[in-house]
This record gives C-alpha cells, structure tokens and sequence, in this order.
C-alpha cells in the first residue's frame, strides 16, 4: 500500500476498536513513523478534533484548569473512547496483564512473566547463629546470681559452680575453661569477662563444638591425646573415686594415658592421630564425660573412663613384660591368654600391618600398642578390632579375604589341634561354617564390609588363629550364654574386663596373706598396684 491510498480513506467509517492498537515498541514506531503521522494527520482534520483543541485554547486564556483525562476520553470522539471490558474474567485480559519483561510485538498472549522468587531464610552462619533475645536474657540471669557479692571475680574453686551449673559442662572441664577466659592469669574471672568470653564464642554452639573449642589448640582444627591430658589431671584430682590414687601419681599418669588411648581407639576411625569435630560428635565420648562427673563410682563408668578396666589392661601388660622396660616382643605377646595366639598373627601384628607402633625400639610393642591390641583381642565384635585383624588376615591388601588368605592362618590352628590330641577339624568344614556365619555377598572372598554388622564376625577371627576362644565357642558354654542374655547392654570387653579384674585381686589378696605384714617386698614381686 503507497502513501496515497491513506488519503483516500473513509475515516468516518473506521471502526474504533480498530483504532485501539496493540502495544508496540518506540523502536517500531521510529521505523514506520509515516504511519503514526499520518494517522495523527488524519485526527486533527476532525471536526471534534477543532472544537475541543478551541476550547482548551479558550479555557487556557480564561485561566481555568484543564482536566486532560476527561477530555481524551470525551464520547463524542469515537477514535479516543475506551473500549468496553470483554465479558470474559478480567484476568485473562491482555489490557490488566503486567509486563515485568520486554514488550514482544505481535501478540499480546506473547506476554513474559518471571517466576515469584521465594525467599529462603537464611541457615548457615559463618559465626554462628545469631543469639535469641530470650536466651541471651536467661544466661545473663544466671551469670548475675552466680557473680552476685563477687565485684571482683571468681576464683578457679569458685568457678566450678559456673562451669557445671550455667555453662553445662562436665566440672573437670573447670580449669580448662577458666585459662581461656583469664588469658592474663590473674587468677580471677570477672562476670564481664566470663560473659563477653561465653556469649561471643559458646552460648549459640552445640556441646560437642563447646568441647571441641575448648580443648583444641587455635591453630588447629583437630585434637591431639595432649590437648585431652589437662582434663584427665583435674579428673584425677577431683573425682571423689580416683581419691585413692593421689598418694601413687604415677598411677595416675598410666590411667590419665590408658583412657586416652581407648578414647582414641574408638572415637578417631581414621586412626591418623587427629581426632575431628565430625568423629567427636559421632563417638560417645561426651556422653560417656557427663556420665562420669555425675557417677561417685568411677567404675561404673563403663566407657573410657572405669578404673577397674584401666587396672585389668596395665596388668596385663605387666604381666607380659617380663623385663620391665615397658615394651614387649614376639615371645612376650605369645604368652598372651595362655598362649591363645599362634605365631603366623603375632608375625603380622609385629609387621606393623594393622597398626604402625608408636615405640621407636625396633620389633618392640609399647604400652600404647598393647592397649590398642588388648581391646581388639577382646572385643572383636566392634568396628575398630574388625578392621584391626581383617589387616592381619588380609595378606596382600586388597581388600578382600580368600580361601587362600584363610587356610593360611587357619594351618597353624589345625596343627596345634592335633598336637593337642584334639579331634581336628578339616579347613573345607571351617570354611562353610565361616560362610554360613557372614553370608558375604560373594562367597569367594569376604569383604569388611560383609564382617561389619555381623555378631559371628569375631567368632571367625577366633577360628582362625585364637584356638581357646575357638573351643569355647564350639563348647558354647551355658554359663557365658546366660550371662549375655542378663546383661544385652554390657560388651565382650566390658565382660572380659569384670572376669579378670575379680581373678587379679583376688591373686593380689592371696599375695599379701602370703607376704604377711612385711615391710620389705622384692621388686621383682611387687604388684603393680
């Protein structure tokens, strides 16, 4: 169509509502502009379109106001008239729908609409979650009751009672706490100082983290068996049931040891001597602290803590080091459980295979080896002694034990057997029995994960290279089985360790009626306690 043809339009008889065009862009309309002035041409030609330019015109020279809305929506004029609603609902009309995007030419039902962002509250905080008003409030309640008549700050005896009463921690942890608040050694903790100290680094974490805070060094982000050492001293001398130990302290230093060594046993998994944030709140160390600051008796304190088991342990190790030098060999450890051991396990216990040894005297085993060997010997039902011996029966460490690897030890059990006089047991047999026991996955090779989880799994170790366990377990004697029945709750080792605590004192006690009240004892007999 040519620019001539507009003029020879019939403007009266155009519709209105064809007037009322589709928005369109500026960019359009700069590129089709003839069209826009030509359309604005034909307006003002209007006889409507003349009078009601005169009468703004008039109105403008009167200085009476014009009202712009009303008249460009005159009816006379039927191009600037709106046009009617459709019946339709009004939210599906193109007119009432916002555009929050480009406009698109064409269609109105081209419309963009962006998607209502919901807003996610915020969950991670680099510092910690922001303190609530009512939380903060309590603390400072309890902080004033406790510093009440104290201006001048409590003292290391004073602050147990703040320790255990409004920080909830185990009251050995008093000191430790105590130093990281008075870091100028004063010897005093004021309120201000406590409470700037607990509100900005404590009161928002969790237990575990206020632990871990506490007792890691600051540049680390782990802990290490010394930064465990300074609560296991203010346990010694504050736990009403390792009194007795004061007059011995370097009794107390071989418990303080023993307990971490089996803190590390079963709380560090990766056994790299670096205990996590991550392995302290999966283990049950903490349970097993707030456990013993509320026990009188420490020996029921069954994890980490009890001293009967400490003292079943270091006389064990006593027993076998027949030198005193606080290391054992081959021959020493092959004494062990009456030489329950057959020489092919102790070999690769001695090779360092399961766990390297922290003695720097080559083929020697220290105290710290022993105790890690002792609580996977006599509890092979848990996760730390099934990794520990499936190392030794894993030969060439690939992670899967075979008929091979299993014959291997088992030889030497078959051996003693007939030594023994005992009726022998053919490997084939031993090897279904291992089978219908685990049920691995694959039956040519056992896995560890097929062990773990597992209630027989110890029992398999024992068939293979501890041949008085492996007879007590084909005996299956009733009195070891009613027992378990009474007390599901209670460990292989916590089992073990009652047993032969009751056998050594009551060896201790026939000792001393044989010794009479002699003042003088020979070393070589002297108990270790």
């Amino acid at each position: 169509m040519d620019m001539d043809s507009y003029n020879g339009w019939d403007v009266a008889r155009l519709d209105p509502e064809l007037l009322q065009l589709n928005e369109v862009s500026s960019l359009a309309i700069k590129s089709n502009s003839f069209v826009a002035n030509n359309l604005f041409d034909q307006w003002l030609s209007l006889p409507e379109t003349t009078a009601l330019v005169k009468s703004f015109l008039n109105k403008e020279k009167a200085g009476v106001p014009i009202n712009i809305s009303g008249a460009t929506s005159s009816p006379k004029s039927p191009y600037n008239s709106v046009p009617p609603l459709s019946p339709r609902s009004s939210s599906g009309s193109p007119r009432l729908t916002k555009r929050v995007g480009p406009s698109v030419l064409g269609s109105p039902l081209k419309v963009i609409t962006e998607p209502v962002k919901e807003l996610i509250p915020q969950f991670y905080f680099k510092n910690g979650r922001p303190l609530p008003n009512e939380l903060k409030e309590r603390f400072l309640f309890r902080s004033n009751q406790f510093f009440y008549g104290h201006a001048n700050g409590l003292s290391l005896d004073e602050f147990k009672a703040v320790t255990k009463e409004i920080c909830m921690l185990p009251s050995f942890f008093s000191a430790t706490l105590f130093k990281k608040i008075d870091t100028a050694n004063t010897g005093v903790v004021t309120k201000d100082a406590f409470v700037d100290f607990w509100v900005n680094n404590m009161l928002t974490k969790d237990k575990a983290t206020q632990i871990f805070t506490l007792l890691k060094q600051p540049d680390l982000k782990y802990l290490t068996q010394e930064d465990l050492k300074p609560i296991l001293r203010e346990l010694l001398t504050t736990h009403p049931g390792l009194e007795f130990l004061q007059s011995t302290p370097e009794f107390q230093e071989r418990y303080a040891e023993t307990v971490i060594y089996r803190i590390f046993y079963y709380v560090n998994r990766t056994g790299n001597g670096r205990l996590t944030l991550r392995e302290l709140k999966c283990g049950n160390l903490i349970t097993a602290m707030l456990h013993a600051d509320e026990e009188e008796d420490i020996n029921k304190v069954l994890k980490f803590f009890s001293y009967e088991h400490f003292y079943v342990i270091y006389c064990k190790f006593w027993e076998l080091d027949a030198d005193h030098d606080f290391l054992i060999d081959k021959e020493n450890l092959i004494r062990y459980g009456n030489h329950a051991l057959t020489y092919r396990i102790v070999d690769r216990i001695f090779s360092q295979v399961p766990r390297k040894f922290t003695s720097d005297v080559e083929g020697k085993m220290g105290y710290e080896d022993f105790v890690y060997f002792i609580l996977s010997e006599e509890d092979k039902s848990s996760e730390p002694s099934l990794e520990y011996w499936f190392k030794c029966i894993d030969l060439d460490g690939n992670g899967a034990l075979t008929r091979n690897e299993l014959q291997f030890f088992y030889e030497e059990q078959l051996h003693r057997m007939e030594c023994m006089a005992q009726e022998p047991v053919l490997f084939e047999d031993i090897l279904c029995q291992i089978v219908d026991m685990i049920k691995p996955q694959d039956e040519a090779y056992f896995t560890l994960h097929d062990l773990k989880g597992n209630k027989l799994s110890g029992s398999c170790f024992n068939i293979l290279f501890n041949l008085n366990k492996f007879m007590a377990f084909e005996s299956r004697d009733p009195f070891l089985i009613r027992q378990e029945r009474e007390n599901p709750t209670l460990t292989e080792w916590d089992r073990f360790a009652h047993r032969e605590y009751i056998r050594l004192s009551m060896e201790e006690d026939a000792d001393d009626a044989s010794n009479g009240s002699a003042d003088i004892w020979d070393e070589s007999l002297e108990a270790p306690f």
